[in-house]
């Protein structure tokens, strides 16, 4: 059988789709000595003990089960008081509240359950490489708003107006931003939030990086004034809590949308592993001082990265959340693929090209910072080395 016979087999909708940019950097590192990864989205730290053992007395007492589709009840609680007390939205966690296998399966049941074939949805440029894809996954059409770097990469309401169409339907918004470490300000929301109400509609809001903002309180898109009706919120236990590999993320909204992103959950999912619905339990419950001592060593990291990297020469704004940077490289007159592949080769530091997460990323890299004082101390010193030979 011939290969275009057998991609007559395919899908065109998923041949069509471009593998994610990232992971060729990652394999291509992963076959060299003494590299430096900045390139990872994961928090260096092992997972807190006590969330770990959670999940080990869970097996002890027998809970290998399937839990309910929507996830434990006691989690759907937990995550519900958790939201009303950290970020004044309150949800029921009878039928408001989703336990999903990640964040990323909350944004891909969010996006199926809304969208119609056709139907457009605004993303973000530059932003996490999945939204788009998923967008196109669910039937729908991606409309790229491309951000600028003289507003730190941060959505302005204007440009919403120009995007929408008669077509579209949602946006996925992501603040603390995921690449640019962008946080939007309740006033900048409140802004945003006159143009949603306006044109009538749904938000996905992407908050996983919700606990780690630096320089400001945190607000949620759903606390915005009418804006709770008409969101779906969407996070997890990745980021904040060092629980990237547990694979467990949550959902929160408008019953009707919760009800029929579980109907698509049933059949395609079951429900989220049961071993790591326990081990959340005990992050919400007794995580706090664990995610507040990650918290101070990521702020301590940033403000380090972002005064290097601009004294070697690579303009850098100081994002007020997650743990990546994402300084331009413009000045070195190479793309962000030649910078990246050239910097990965010659001084074994792998950062991922700004193109990656969509047109407006060309001309910068994505840093994290998710690494000890000592490989970033390192980091930026090949990096001033690379720049130096240049």
């Amino acid at each position: 059988m011939s290969p275009s016979t057998k991609n007559s087999y395919l899908s065109k909708t998923v041949a069509n789709l471009e593998p994610s940019g990232i992971r060729r950097f990652f394999d291509l590192a992963s076959t060299m000595d003494n590299v430096i990864s900045l390139g990872v989205g994961e928090p260096d730290f092992v997972t807190p003990w006590n969330i770990i053992e959670a999940s080990y007395h869970s097996l002890e007492r027998g809970y290998t089960a399937y839990t309910a589709n929507a996830g434990m009840l006691e989690l759907r609680e937990e995550i519900s008081n958790y939201l009303k007390y950290n970020y004044l939205v309150e949800y029921n966690p009878l039928n408001q509240v989703i336990v999903t296998v990640g964040a990323s399966q909350a944004i891909d049941l969010a996006l199926r359950a809304i969208v119609n074939p056709g139907e457009e949805v605004i993303v973000i440029d530059p932003g996490f490489v999945s939204y788009a894809p998923a967008v196109t996954l669910a039937g729908g059409t991606p409309v790229a708003i491309n951000t600028k770097s003289e507003d730190e990469f941060k959505l302005q309401p204007q440009q919403i107006e120009e995007a929408i169409t008669e077509k579209t339907k949602a946006i996925i918004i992501c603040s603390p931003n995921n690449p640019t470490g962008s946080v939007l300000t309740k006033d900048e929301l409140n802004r945003i939030a006159t143009v949603i109400e306006k044109h009538d509609l749904i938000v996905l809001s992407d908050e996983i990086y919700a606990e780690l903002t630096y320089d400001e309180e945190f607000t949620s898109f759903a606390a915005i004034t009418k804006m709770k009706e008409r969101t779906v919120l969407i996070s997890g236990f990745s980021k904040a809590f060092a629980m990237t590999g547990w694979r467990l993320g949550y959902a929160t909204g408008p019953v009707e949308i919760i009800e029929a992103m579980i109907k698509i959950h049933q059949y395609t999912m079951m429900s989220a592993p049961t071993m790591a619905q326990h081990g959340a339990l005990e992050a919400l419950k007794n995580g706090k001082k664990s995610v507040l001592d990650m918290k101070t060593s990521y702020r301590q990291r940033r403000n380090f990265v972002v005064n290097t990297l601009n004294e070697i020469g690579l303009s850098c704004h100081q994002p007020g959340g997650a743990f990546y940077v994402f300084p331009s490289i413009k000045s070195t007159g190479l793309s962000s693929e030649e910078f990246a592949e050239q910097l990965l080769k010659t001084e074994r530091v792998a950062v991922v090209p700004g193109s990656v997460f969509g047109a407006t990323g060309e001309g910068y890299i994505r840093c994290s910072y998710a690494a000890s004082l000592k490989q970033l101390d390192e980091a930026m010193k090949r990096i001033k080395s690379f720049i130096d030979q240049l």
